[in-house]
């Protein structure tokens, strides 16, 4: 019992350190947005706010750009879901379901793609891009979005499938189902809280993309608000950290209610692919 209550302490202060780590820099930034100028270049600064000035928020929304920052990142995200799930449930499906000569080596090659950072290419992408007319364009973001979450989402989506019987779609086709009948029908019916976690990742994941549409885009009117916020920086002799601050946490809040309402389906995907077999 003494082993057992100790264990369980040591797990709960190491849950308690991790909560800290990832908690800590989102409420002092929260603390920033609230502050004056004054203590903001105060030494030491104040943990908290004497008097906290919720008009920094009012004055990033009235005064910036931040709304149509917010609206273009929703314009791409749901680009990139869309994408990015039309290209991986057929994909996903395919290394479920189907045997073939070097399907291990497929598989990993899959994963080995994961692992190329987006921040390497994004400067070759450009000079394609720029050729290809598709840079300052909704579009070309959203491609990149597509190439560089693929790879995970088909794994991910893979074991969730592993998880959905073989004898579904088998008994569809049997039915007089093709296979794709038998996918949109059958399986994805099956699939959508899997599917569900997967939207949730991919709108996370493009969300929070700074690198690419940093390089990509030109034009202030189409950035997302993850480069959008950068504009919020000190501009001449004027001290605006609580305003930059103020643009992040309202850029981080659409992130965090969506994770926090929806967390069961990535805990519920997650959970089932642990399990498959």
């Amino acid at each position: 019992m003494r082993s057992n209550r100790a264990q369980n302490t040591l797990l709960y202060l190491g849950m308690a350190a991790v909560i800290v780590a990832f908690a800590f820099p989102v409420l002092w930034v929260f603390s920033l947005s609230l502050r004056t100028a004054a203590e903001i270049s105060a030494v030491p600064p104040p943990l908290v706010p004497e008097v906290p000035q919720w008009g920094n928020y009012g004055r990033v929304l009235e005064t910036t750009n931040i709304g149509r920052y917010l609206l273009n990142s929703l314009i791409v995200v749901a680009g990139s879901v869309i994408g990015c799930l039309a290209v991986c449930i057929p994909a996903a499906y395919g290394m479920s379901r189907l045997r073939f000569r070097g399907e291990r080596t497929f598989s990993r090659f899959v994963l080995a793609c994961q692992l190329i950072s987006p921040v390497v290419l994004v400067v070759p992408i450009y000079r394609v891009f720029v050729s290809l007319d598709l840079v300052n364009n909704y579009l070309g973001l959203i491609l990149v979005y597509v190439a560089v979450t693929s790879p995970f989402l088909t794994w991910f989506l893979r074991d969730y499938l592993d998880t959905v019987p073989a004898q579904l779609d088998e008994a569809a086709m049997m039915d007089g189902c093709t296979r794709w009948q038998a996918l949109l029908w059958i399986v994805l019916p099956t699939a959508a809280p899997g599917i569900a976690s997967a939207a949730i990742v991919v709108s996370v994941l493009s969300w929070s993309q700074f690198a690419v549409p940093f390089v990509l885009l030109d034009d202030s009117n189409l950035y997302p608000v993850s480069v959008g916020v950068v504009n919020l920086q000190q501009t001449g002799n004027e001290i605006t950290t609580q305003y930059l601050a103020a643009g992040s946490i309202l850029a981080v809040v659409p992130v965090i209610v969506v994770f926090i309402v929806l967390q069961r389906y990535i805990v519920g995907a997650l959970t089932a692919g642990s399990l498959k077999g």
